[in-house]
């Protein structure tokens, strides 16, 4: 019986970086037993997006990442047995699944890819019915015309696809976690009510799922927390055991680290309750949870524990958000402070003369917009120093893109309906999606896995 597997990161959002798990995969083929890579690849909101593309054309609605990722890794990765489990599938797995094969008949490489269907609530429970839900979080979808409702899957579901012999698994909305634990419990056969071990699983996901988090990338801060070679930053890669012993390490060669310290700022990322983490697996309580050193840049776990899953799932409803419209042009130099102000009172003025009534948010990064509010009350704070560089943006949602379009057109202006040396205007219009989470009896949903062939 299989007694440690290991599981490396690919990618920790949609945009990462395009060779991370390059070393990953040296790595790993030179370790003995189970091996796995994922990528996690996916937010609430892209869900939406992928269902609009989905909508224009049958064959799109996955993840286009999946094309700047596998390429780097396909054939490295069959010739040492690394399975690859993400969730590239989006809003379509199976058109997902079609593209990996045809990558990898490309790359030369024979694959077998499975894919996970089911989070797709829209196809087989009307918005009628959805709209019944009352949200838990999130915008107000009463009225709003459903663009998306998925429900977050588990790691069954993943498992079973591995049971299937496929060498690559791709899924749509599931749990970050699930993409680990999933291996897991194909591997160790562990079973729904062994809490502890699934705890322990999902833990290890959980601290996998956002890539270079947890090796030293978003934890640095110079001076305070200073880490090396983050433009080589190492990716992490986990060991964990049948008994549920996890150790976190990091792909060799490669810069970054793993500490106590970047092991316990993972941990509590989107931990809203330390003590029940809700997954459709288990409940994870961390608060028994110690760290140890083993070893360089390898930080040992243990301790976490489990507890039976909700009877619901998550689930998250996308509707339109109409549009955002943003603008912005600098001033530097002497007096700029008090010319960008000016700018930005002439913009709202005009706003008001042209008839958009849309709330604003007029703000002038350099004078601490990031913390201000919509009102600008940080920025009438401000004091001119004589000098310096400003930039002023609006910032507007509508419903209609002909007023987005207005807004920006009012920035482009400034250059010569403004004051004096304003420059750099850029401006941009996108189409916005509202989420809102709700609970869903998870006995209506019924994810399934099949094996995905290419088709003539």
């Amino acid at each position: 019986m299989t007694s440690r597997v290991h599981i490396g990161s690919g990618a920790g959002f949609a945009g990462d970086r395009f060779d991370a798990a390059v070393p990953v995969v040296a790595t790993l083929a030179q370790r003995s037993g189970p091996r796995y890579l994922i990528y996690e690849v996916m937010g609430e909101r892209t869900l939406a997006i992928a269902q609009r593309l989905k909508q224009q054309d049958p064959d799109k609605g996955y993840s286009p990442w999946l094309e700047t990722y596998l390429p780097h890794v396909l054939a490295d990765c069959k010739a040492a047995g690394i399975r690859i489990v993400a969730n590239f599938g989006n809003a379509n797995p199976a058109a997902a699944g079609r593209r990996v094969l045809q990558l990898a008949e490309e790359a030369g490489v024979q694959v077998k890819v499975a894919v996970v269907e089911g989070d797709d609530l829209l196809s087989f429970i009307t918005p009628q019915a959805l709209h019944q839900y009352q949200p838990i979080e999130g915008t107000d979808t009463a009225g709003r015309s459903l663009l998306a409702a998925n429900a977050y899957l588990g790691a069954r579901p993943v498992a079973q696809a591995l049971d299937q012999g496929a060498d690559i698994v791709l899924v749509g909305r599931s749990t970050d976690a699930a993409l680990v634990l999933g291996p897991l419990i194909h591997e160790f056969g562990w079973q729904r009510d062994q809490y502890d071990l699934l705890a322990a699983g999902t833990l290890a996901g959980h601290l996998l799922e956002c890539g270079a988090q947890v090796t030293g990338a978003y934890f640095a801060d110079p001076g305070f927390k200073d880490v090396a070679d983050l433009d080589r930053v190492g990716f992490p890669i986990a060991e964990i055991d049948s008994d549920g012993a996890v150790v976190i390490g990091k792909a060799e060669g490669t810069g970054g680290q793993v500490t106590r310290a970047t092991v316990i700022e993972q941990m509590l990322y989107e931990m809203h309750d330390p003590a029940a983490y809700l997954t459709p697996d288990v409940t994870l309580d961390i608060t028994a949870v110690q760290l140890g050193d083993d070893g360089d840049d390898r930080i040992r776990v243990s301790g976490a524990r489990g507890h039976a899953p909700p009877e619901t799932l998550k689930a998250t409803l996308s509707v339109d958000g109409g549009w955002l419209a943003e603008a912005e042009i600098s001033y530097a130099g002497p007096n700029a402070l008090a010319r960008a102000r000016l700018a930005g009172e002439v913009v709202r003025k005009r706003y008001d003369q042209i008839g958009i009534e849309q709330p604003c948010r007029i703000e002038i990064i350099g004078t601490g917009s990031v913390f201000d509010d919509d009102s600008s009350s940080r920025l009438q704070q401000a004091d001119a120093d004589g000098g310096g560089e400003y930039r002023l943006r609006a910032a507007l949602r509508c419903e209609s893109r002909v007023v987005a379009q207005r807004a920006v057109d009012e920035v482009l202006a400034l250059y010569c309906c403004g004051p004096a040396g304003g420059g750099g205007v850029r401006q941009s219009i996108s189409a916005q999606v509202s989420t809102a989470s709700i609970l869903i009896d998870r006995a209506l949903v019924e994810p399934h896995t099949r094996v995905v062939e290419l088709t003539a």
